[in-house]
C-alpha cells in the first residue's frame, strides 16, 4: 500500500493495531477515545500535513500497544481541510460537536489555528497547536507544544549574525506568522547591532521572485532571513540560486526544512541554508534513535523526511496522554490541571516540558545546515523557556485570558 492510500485509512489501521488480540486486554468490550486530528493532507500545505498525520497515528499505535489510555483504545478521526480556512471551520465544529472528541490536534498555519481555537474554546474541547509559530498565544485551552521566537530566534539571529555580519534582508509570507516573526528578527537583531534592509512580505500563492532576487542584490545584505511557507513559495530558492547568488548571498531561515524544501530542491539550491529549530532526524540520543526506528519500520524506509512539525505532533500527543494519565479521567478540567502540573516528556527532540503559566514548552534548540539533502546540528541551546509570552501571560493567575499577545517595536 502506498503512503496516499495509507492516509486514508489511517483511522482504520490505527483503530486496528488497538484492537489486535494482546494489544489492549479488554479491548474489544473498550469504547474508542476519539482524537481529532485536522491537518492539510492535500492542497498547497500538504506537504506539511502529512508527517504531522504520520506522526499522530504513530504516537496512537505505541500509545495502544502499550494499554491505551484509561484502559481504552485511541481512535484517531481524520479530516482534510485541504488548505481551506473555509473547510477548517467546518470540520473543527464536527470534530467537536458531531464526533465530541477529547482533543484535537490540528492546524498548521497561524492563520488555521485562529480559526480553530474559539471553537475548540466554545465547545471545551482541548486543543494541542503542534507547529513552530510566530508565539504570543494565551489560552488554557490551548497548548502549544511548537517552538517560539524567543527560542529559536533569540538564540540563532545573533549567532547568525556573528557568522556573516549584521546587515539582513528578510523575506517573508504574508500572513500572521511571516509579518509578526519578522518583527522578531528585527527585534533581536537590533539588540545585537544588526540592521534590517528591508522587509518583503509575499502571499502564499506567490510564485515570481525575480523583481525581488534583483531588489536583494542591490541591496547587498551580509545574508537573506527567510521566513517564506508552502509549495509556492519553493520558487523563490530556485530563482534565488538561478539567479546566481546562492554562494554569494548567504541564507538562513526559521521555515525552511518543515516543508521537506531540502528534499524537494536540489543540493546546488539548498546547500549551505542555516535553520533554527528543535528537531532535525541527526539528533543523536537514544529517544530519537527509537523514533527515527519506529517511523522507517511503519512507514518505510525510503520515507522522504521526519519534519520538524511531525516530530512536535507526536510529542504533543504523547504529553497529552500522559496528561490525562495523570488526571485518570478525560474530564477537560482535570486532564487541564494535570498537564499544568509540569508534565514532561522525553521524545526525539529531548525533554519537552509544559509551562503551566503559558502552555508552551520548554524544549531544546538547535542550529542546522543543510549539506546533500541532509542535515548537521551546529549549535544546541538546551532547555530554552518561552519567554516571549512568560512576561504577559500567566494562566495561572489569569485563567480566562484569551488573545495572542503581538510583539510591539
Amino acid at each position: 500500500m502506498n503512503r496516499r492510500d495509507f492516509l486514508k485509512t489511517a483511522v482504520i489501521s490505527s483503530a486496528a493495531i488497538a484492537l489486535s488480540p494482546g494489544v489492549v486486554g479488554n479491548a474489544l468490550a473498550a469504547t474508542d477515545i476519539l482524537v481529532g486530528s485536522i491537518h492539510d493532507l492535500s492542497g498547497g500545505l500538504d506537504a506539511y500535513g502529512k508527517p504531522m498525520q504520520d506522526a499522530m497515528v504513530l504516537a496512537a499505535e505505541e500509545i495502544n500497544a502499550a494499554g491505551g489510555l484509561l484502559g481504552r483504545p485511541l481512535k484517531i478521526v481524520t479530516k482534510d481541510p485541504q488548505s481551506s480556512m473555509q473547510q477548517y471551520a467546518q470540520l473543527a465544529q464536527e470534530l467537536a460537536l458531531r464526533d465530541k472528541v477529547a482533543v484535537l490536534h490540528g492546524g498548521i498555519t497561524s492563520a488555521s489555528r485562529e480559526v480553530i481555537r474559539p471553537i475548540m474554546r466554545k465547545t471545551n474541547t482541548l486543543y494541542f497547536y503542534n507547529t513552530q509559530y510566530e508565539g504570543g498565544v494565551c489560552d488554557r485551552n490551548t497548548f502549544c507544544t511548537g517552538q517560539t521566537p524567543a527560542q529559536n530566534l533569540a538564540t540563532a539571529v545573533p549567532d547568525i549574525m556573528g557568522r556573516w555580519g549584521k546587515k539582513i534582508y528578510i523575506v517573508a509570507a504574508d500572513y500572521n506568522y511571516g509579518q509578526i516573526v519578522s518583527q522578531w528578527v528585527k527585534k533581536y537583531a537590533l539588540e545585537n547591532g544588526g540592521n534590517i534592509l528591508s522587509i518583503d512580505y509575499f502571499p502564499l500563492d506567490v510564485t515570481e521572485f525575480g523583481p525581488t532576487v534583483q531588489k536583494i542584490q542591490a541591496a547587498n545584505p551580509d545574508f537573506v532571513f527567510s521566513a517564506l511557507v508552502g509549495g509556492a513559495h519553493l520558487s523563490f530558492y530556485r530563482q534565488w540560486a538561478a539567479a546566481g547568488l546562492k554562494g554569494k548571498i548567504p541564507m538562513a531561515s526559521s521555515t525552511f526544512s518543515h516543508g521537506q524544501e531540502h528534499v524537494v530542491l536540489n543540493a546546488s539550491e539548498s546547500d549551505g541554508i542555516l535553520v533554527s529549530g528543535n528537531y532535525f532526524p541527526s539528533i543523536d540520543n537514544p529517544a530519537n534513535k527509537a523514533f527515527t526506528g519506529a517511523w522507517a519500520k511503519r512507514f518505510g524506509a525510503d520515507y522522504p523526511y521526519i519534519t520538524e512539525l511531525a516530530a512536535a505532533t507526536y510529542q504533543g500527543m504523547h504529553l497529552w496522554a500522559k496528561g490525562v494519565s495523570k488526571a485518570g479521567t478525560l474530564d477537560r478540567t482535570q486532564v487541564l490541571e494535570a498537564l499544568e502540573s509540569g508534565i514532561s516528556f522525553d521524545g526525539p527532540t529531548g525533554r519537552v516540558s509544559i509551562d503551566p503559566a503559558t502552555h508552551h514548552c520548554t524544549m531544546d534548540i538547535r542550529l542546522g545546515e543543510v549539506k546533500d539533502k541532509k542535515w548537521s546540528v551546529c549549535e544546541t541551546w538546551p532547555q530554552r523557556a518561552p519567554l516571549d509570552t512568560s512576561s504577559v501571560c500567566d494562566l495561572i493567575k489569569s485563567p480566562n485570558e484569551n488573545q495572542q499577545f503581538v510583539i510591539k517595536i
